[in-house]
């Protein structure tokens, strides 16, 4: 298992994929640049190419995720050609850190009518695939519907996919806690959402996981992450989730809180308990 959790970019690159190993994860995710801040970062590619030999080195496998303002729903003009060229700045930071891809919600519509969000979702994502060619994906997100009740079903997810230019530059991004609040998974049926995933697709472009509890219950439409076993999920619920096949040999990256004594390096502790297969 590809256990790790995000990490700060603070210090560099090569320095994010050291403490992810310290923690002793397998993999790690982080911000490319300021989270909260679509302008274009010049990167230091001699740190972004060292991260990438580092990782290669320890068998570490990373995730990029793209800045909170980031919404692929943007209507077209200004602001979508803003968002498209800080999605290509992310792309390129993950290709020279040799993440497998970068992390970016499905969108978030307020407009009339849902079909021009969908459409408008396609739209960016095209504008962005058509000027891509590196190695990095895009990995789509699933989400809560805490902000919009939007990409939050298999169909959803695996239905953009279909309609991009380039679909084979586009997996997906798997949130535990974001399954749960929206209703896609309750915590008890694992299988029939497993089944479901595998009719439609889905899980076959499955390239990252989210692994968080919920703060909230089943079908709240609330994005709050708690510590694994330690919110309305449950323990056994990760127990059934983390036996899939599916989540294996990808990055399944912690965005929980951290507390006095009871860290990120902990919880990976405590993921490979649920798994059986100790501390690696």
């Amino acid at each position: 298992m590809y256990f790790g959790a995000h990490v700060s970019i603070r210090n560099g690159f090569l320095e994010a994929a050291k403490i992810a190993r310290s923690l002793g994860g397998r993999s790690f995710q982080y911000f490319p640049k300021n989270p909260r801040s679509l302008a274009i970062k010049t990167m230091d590619r001699r740190d972004a190419e060292a991260c990438a030999a580092y990782c290669r080195e320890h068998g570490l496998k990373s995730i990029a995720h793209t800045p909170y303002p980031t919404n692929l729903a943007v209507d077209a003009g200004d602001r979508r050609h803003i968002v498209v060229m800080s999605l290509l700045n992310d792309l390129d930071i993950a290709d020279a850190c040799g993440s497998v891809g970068v992390v970016v919600h499905f969108g978030i519509y307020k407009g009339g009518d849902p079909l021009d969000g969908y459409k408008n979702i396609v739209g960016t994502l095209n504008e962005v695939l058509s000027r891509w060619s590196g190695s990095a994906l895009l990995l789509i997100e699933n989400q809560s519907g805490e902000h919009a009740r939007m990409g939050m079903t298999f169909e959803e997810l695996v239905g953009v996919r279909n309609l991009c230019v380039k679909p084979q530059s586009v997996g997906f991004c798997f949130d535990t806690c974001h399954a749960y609040a929206s209703g896609l998974w309750n915590g008890a049926d694992w299988e029939e959402v497993q089944k479901k995933g595998e009719s439609l697709g889905y899980f076959e472009h499955l390239k990252a996981i989210h692994l968080n509890d919920s703060v909230y219950p089943h079908k709240s439409y609330k994005d709050r992450h708690a510590n694994i076993g330690k919110g309305e999920i449950g323990e056994e619920p990760f127990r059934r989730f983390l036996a899939s096949r599916y989540v294996r040999n990808i990055p399944a990256v912690l965005e929980t809180p951290v507390a006095a004594g009871y860290g990120h390096a902990q919880e990976i502790i405590e993921l490979h308990r649920l798994t059986g297969e100790g501390k690696r």
